[in-house]
């Protein structure tokens, strides 16, 4: 353990990189055992390895069924991955170090606060304890929400395994379930008249998704919105919109043939589970091509920074569209609740968007022409990997090996971030005291 938080002439983004690397290879080697899977015996290293980046990176996409393949011991070790990769292995790390009584200098308070995307180093021990907390307290109280449901339907044991496993995975915005004993893959389509299950489980995916520090601003200042950070307040005024605006789409363009009842909870359910959840009520094979398409750009987006969601999150989605509001309005700043947003976060969300956008369509180029599809239906995976969704249109235990390695690295990319894996490669700079002269060129 000591080792491990030790410098070593580390940077903080390369330490992230790394503890995530290695979490996921320690999860291969549990799951390529016999005792992981149902009496297959040993598990193909390349099954074992997509299934363990899969769940680190709370991304949902799998090779094999998770309630018919893999055993009880498997799916411990599936969701415990689930677990420390949702809240952040080096939040766990820090935990563990305080518990343990081991000095916690600068340099891992920086680490952590490059982990949760803080804006402050300060009171990061507090904030990991915090974290803990409240994943715990909201994880409780989901399984015993969902408790009456399963346990209707599989009796006391399976009932509280069930509630567990499916509030840690969606509170985590995960999208694993047991669920494949009524259909392999089905995810939640069993239930989707369920109005009870399904709006439990999107409270989870929501409360994951919108961010530690929204909870923290939230705890400190109740229903006092004038005193909510620019952060908070840009995060549910977005979730919000990024809610609503695709159930309506939904509800009148995909669903048309369900009951009232059934077509308003799928709506929701669709436009909340899109943005890194990975649940699905409804069979997604039988979306038109306008459907796909909005959930590529809603899974692209994901959820919010400092959560157990990905994608390149809803305010960089927030400060590119205000971004493009002040160059049409022809202002000189970018401005949020009478706030001004700084030139860097405007350059950052940029920097974002553009490789989000090209890994996503290079990738689908990529497996479009390795496995033959149609590049609409490989776009989708991608985005779902990117932006660790998990959602699929069926082609996730089809695809060869190069396909699989590219998701893999898709899934990995959206968990840790671009900037950090940007920012672990490439040397800073340093502080420059001179600037090129300027030269004005010709935009659009």
């Amino acid at each position: 353990m000591r080792l491990f938080f030790k410098r070593k002439n580390m940077s903080s983004f390369q330490i992230i990189i790394f503890s995530f690397f290695a979490l996921i290879m320690l999860g291969t080697i549990l799951l390529m055992l016999p005792i992981s899977s149902d009496g297959h015996g040993f598990t193909r290293f390349s099954d074992a390895l997509f299934t363990a980046t899969s769940a680190t990176c709370v991304t949902g996409l799998v090779v094999q069924d998770t309630a018919t393949y893999w055993s009880f011991f498997g799916q411990c070790v599936i969701i415990t991955l689930i677990q420390i990769g949702g809240m952040g292995v080096i939040t766990i790390g820090l935990t563990v170090m305080r518990a343990s009584g081991m000095k916690i200098g600068l340099w891992h308070r920086s680490t952590m606060q490059e982990s949760v995307s803080a804006h402050n180093i300060g009171g990061m021990v507090q904030y990991s304890g915090f974290i803990i907390k409240t994943t715990l307290f909201v994880e409780l109280l989901g399984a015993a929400l969902l408790f009456p449901v399963f346990y209707s339907d599989f009796g006391v044991a399976k009932g509280i395994w069930y509630s567990v496993f499916h509030s840690i995975s969606a509170f985590c915005n995960a999208g694993f379930d047991l669920l494949g004993s009524r259909g392999k893959f089905s995810s939640i389509t069993t239930y989707s008249n369920n109005v009870y299950l399904n709006c439990v489980i999107m409270l989870l995916i929501i409360a994951g998704g919108i961010g530690f520090l929204v909870w923290g601003d939230l705890k400190k200042n109740t229903f006092r919105f004038k005193r909510y950070t620019l952060q908070t307040k840009i995060v549910l005024f977005t979730t919000a919109l990024l809610i609503f605006l695709p159930a309506l789409y939904f509800f009148f363009g995909e669903y048309s043939n369900l009951g009232f009842s059934e077509r308003i909870t799928s709506s929701f359910f669709q436009s909340v589970t899109t943005r890194t959840a990975g649940f699905n009520s409804q069979d997604l094979s039988l979306m038109s091509d306008s459907g796909v398409a909005v959930m590529i750009i809603l899974m692209l987006i994901g959820g919010s920074p400092g959560s157990t969601a990905g994608g390149m999150k809803t305010v960089t989605f927030a400060v590119l569209f205000l971004s493009a509001v002040t160059v049409f309005s022809r202002k000189r700043d970018v401005q949020c609740f009478k706030r001004r947003i700084s030139d860097e976060s405007v350059r950052n969300a940029g920097a974002i968007l553009f490789m989000y956008i090209a890994l996503t369509i290079v990738s689908g180029a990529v497996i479009s022409m390795t496995e033959n599809l149609p590049l609409l239906t490989c776009l989708f995976e991608t985005s779902s990997g990117i932006g660790t969704v998990g959602l699929t249109l069926g082609i996730t235990t089809k695809l060869h090996l190069l396909s699989k390695i590219i998701l893999m690295a898709l899934m990995f990319f959206g968990r840790v971030g671009g900037l950090t894996l940007i920012y672990a490669a490439l040397p800073s700079s340093g502080d420059k005291h001179s600037r090129l002269p300027l030269e004005s060129i010709s935009i659009g």
